[in-house]
């Protein structure tokens, strides 16, 4: 008897052990990520510096460049406090924890079962045992269950898993470039309305100036009344004019705040006069990094790995499904359980094979080939909406900062007419017409002159976003490092270790604060004030 279980147990070890080298067959096609011919350079011809070698990689705290410690305050604080942020390393969080979920399926699965019961029998019922009415059962055993991955289609259902992990990393990274660079374009939106804000003060003063002159003149019989009405309709229509600024700027300062996670109520941005940001040097590299360098483009490439796995796992449904089971304990009418008499144990295999489905696991087949390609649809489009935003950048910034130049020998003109005709005016040789169309000349240039810089510095944040503002895809986590816990590990699951960078903040108190009374302070100016 004894030899007898020796040896079955011998074969069975022997089968499950060829179980094992079987399931080393993937049927899941090789992957190899699309290769692009692509331009060797840049079309658009911005006028940036040639870049050192140690130089040719934008930092990750990009905005730096722009040499601005307000924004730099911010933007800390948007990295640290922004809640949509969080919620995508959080999602990261979930992504790696069904990379767990996926694994367990890899391993044997154990279990304990343990009960009791009192059982009453009716007295007319056929057979009854000794003429008993009662009857008490007590048991407990244990449980094991394994599937051999006979076909890779656990393996493949893991690796998508952890694939899947990774696009939530590179979705992060999106998020998190997305979210700086919508910060620094609300502020340099913001710092343009400053600029522009104090054109306006500037001119009201002096338009202010100019009806009083106009007044005088009237006065003293040497001006019609109508030159009086033509500056005093200068005068209000600049300053309608100033408070639509000022309502814009509001409404930006507002979109900062909820971006730093602040209340708008509690939240202010003291204003400067001009723009004070430094022309960055951004080095652009060659067409062909770009795609190491924007997270968007590694998330729909590891979109696709995932796609290309799913091929494997419908092409496993094809084949037999085997599952071993194994059970045994001990059960007794009574507590004389620890009896060998008592015991009990079973063990098995099955193994079920389709053979008519009606086409159920070709059209699965068909749909997961159909999704693979899309994909890598996807994909290409992904690369080429990342080659058009870099171009856009370029041309942007090479003609905005020509125009800026244009614009600033404009307002010296036009500042110098708008002197030259008040003074005419004054002295009683020109019209107050010549003064007034001056005036619009000047206002209208200084205007344009600091919108179109806003717009060039705008412009800059948006091609370092089109060049993935400091990310690389070697910043992604590896397959195996998406993997959260150890087989036989039970703390820190509440909080992971952070994996590619990414880590949820272990502590949410300090964000609960939305006053903004948290905010960083730099210099002289204050956000939360």
């Amino acid at each position: 008897m004894i030899m007898r279980s020796l040896r079955r147990t011998m074969v069975s070890g022997g089968a499950m052990l060829s179980l094992a080298t079987l399931s080393a067959c993937d049927l899941a096609p090789t992957y190899h990520p699309p290769t692009y011919v692509v331009p060797a350079t840049w079309h658009g011809q911005a006028p940036f510096a040639t870049a050192t070698p140690a130089d040719t990689q934008l930092p990750s705290n990009w905005w730096t460049a722009l040499h601005d410690p307000q924004l730099d305050a911010l933007e800390d604080k948007a990295m640290a406090a922004n809640a949509d942020l969080q919620a995508a390393a959080e999602r990261f969080v979930q992504a790696r924890a069904m990379v767990m979920q996926a694994r367990a399926d890899l391993l044997p699965h154990f279990g304990l079962a343990f009960g009791a019961s009192d059982n009453k029998q009716s007295a007319d019922r056929l057979f009854r045992y000794k003429g008993a009415l009662t009857q008490t059962d007590e048991f407990y055993g244990g449980l094991a269950s394994w599937e051999p991955d006979f076909w890779s289609e656990i393996r493949n259902q893991v690796r998508m898993a952890k694939y899947s992990a990774q696009q939530k990393a590179a979705d992060f990274a999106a998020a998190r470039l997305s979210l700086q660079a919508e910060l620094a374009d609300d502020y340099v939106a913001l710092r343009g309305y400053d600029a522009q804000d104090a054109i306006y003060r500037k001119s009201i003063a002096y338009y202010q100036q100019a009806v009083s002159v106009t007044q005088t003149q009237l006065t003293n019989q040497a001006a019609p009344r109508l030159d009086l009405a033509r500056a005093q309709n200068r005068l209000y229509v600049t300053q309608a004019a100033e408070l639509d600024i000022l309502a814009q700027r509001e409404v930006t300062e507002h979109a900062i705040a909820i971006l730093t996670n602040s209340a708008p109520s509690g939240f202010h941005i003291a204003p400067v006069d001009v723009l004070h940001f430094t022309r960055a040097t951004i080095p652009v590299g060659v067409p062909s990094d770009l795609l190491q360098r924007r997270p968007d483009v590694a998330s729909a490439e590891r979109q696709m790995a995932q796609a290309n796995r799913a091929i494997g796992v419908s092409r496993a449904a094809f084949y037999p499904h085997i599952s071993l089971n194994a059970n045994g304990g001990f059960d007794a009418n009574g507590f004389d359980l620890a009896n060998l008499a008592n015991s009990m144990w079973s063990y098995g295999a099955s193994a079920s094979m389709p053979i008519f489905e009606g086409g159920l696991r070709r059209a699965a087949l068909q749909a997961s080939w159909a999704s693979y390609r899309e994909t890598r649809d996807h994909y290409r489009s992904s690369v080429l909406s990342a080659f058009r935003e870099v171009e856009d950048g370029l041309s942007r910034t090479d003609r905005l900062w020509a125009e800026n130049d244009r614009l600033k020998a404009a307002v010296s003109a036009a500042l110098d007419m708008q002197n030259m005709t008040m003074t005419l005016y004054k002295g009683g040789l020109s019209a107050y017409l010549d003064a007034i169309i001056a005036q619009e000349a000047a206002l209208d240039a200084q205007i344009s002159q600091v919108q179109v810089a806003t717009r060039y510095f705008q412009a800059e944040v948006g091609l370092i976003r089109a060049l993935g503002g400091g990310w690389n895809d070697r910043l992604l986590p590896t397959p195996d490092q998406t993997m959260t816990f150890s087989v036989l590990q039970y703390d820190g699951l509440h909080h992971p270790a952070p994996a590619g960078g990414i880590a949820p903040p272990a502590d949410e108190t300090p964000y609960d604060d939305l006053t903004g009374a948290t905010t960083l302070r730099t210099g002289t100016v204050r956000v939360g004030q």
